[in-house]
């Protein structure tokens, strides 16, 4: 039997991003030991996950670039 691979189409809409102004690439880790990835100086979070966007909402080092409509 072969199993198909579905992959997301990118929409306009991915969810929250967060750029990071001291770091390229890193990983962080939240209170509950979850990792974020920071890739090529930003973090890209999915709507609703309100926990990790109170993480970074109180960092200084992360700031959410104004969003195109």
């Amino acid at each position: 039997m072969s199993t198909k691979k579905t992959t997301a189409a990118p929409s306009a809409s991915v969810g929250v991003t967060f750029r990071d102004k001291t770091h390229t690439s890193r990983s962080l880790f939240m209170p509950g030991g979850r990792e974020l990835k920071v890739v090529g100086g930003h973090l890209v979070l999915q709507d609703g996950d309100d926990e990790a966007l109170a993480f970074l909402d109180c960092r200084r080092d992360f700031e959410r670039p104004a969003q195109v409509e």
